[in-house]
């Protein structure tokens, strides 16, 4: 969804990603390769495929899902412990800020 709303104005239906799905976006003179990796538990373990030659992540957390934020955590500590990822940029994007009883990115720390 997130590459989506780089590529547009306004997202119709939005999705979960299953599996991967990959991009190649254009911003004035950059152009940027973009791989959208689906956080469910069988595709964590091929994270790692995608790590050689990262020079961003963008991890987006669902801040509406209390319950599965400790692992959102524990998940991206033990990514961040890869020597492929010393050297890449983080953005952590606390998503459906819209929802009812979504924490605010203070309380996503």
């Amino acid at each position: 969804m997130l590459i989506d709303r780089l590529q547009a104005d306004e997202i119709e239906q939005t999705v979960p990603t299953i599996g991967f799905n990959m991009e190649t976006l254009q911003y004035k003179n950059i152009k940027f390769q973009v791989w959208d990796l689906g956080g469910q538990t069988s595709i964590r373990p091929y994270w790692r495929c995608y790590y050689p030659n990262t020079d961003a992540i963008i991890y987006v957390v669902d801040s509406a899902d209390i319950d599965r934020l400790n692992i959102a955590k524990q998940e991206l500590h033990a990514m961040l412990e890869e020597e492929e990822l010393k050297d890449s940029i983080l953005l952590v994007f606390a998503n459906k800020q819209d929802q009812k009883g979504a924490l605010n990115a203070a309380q996503v720390r």
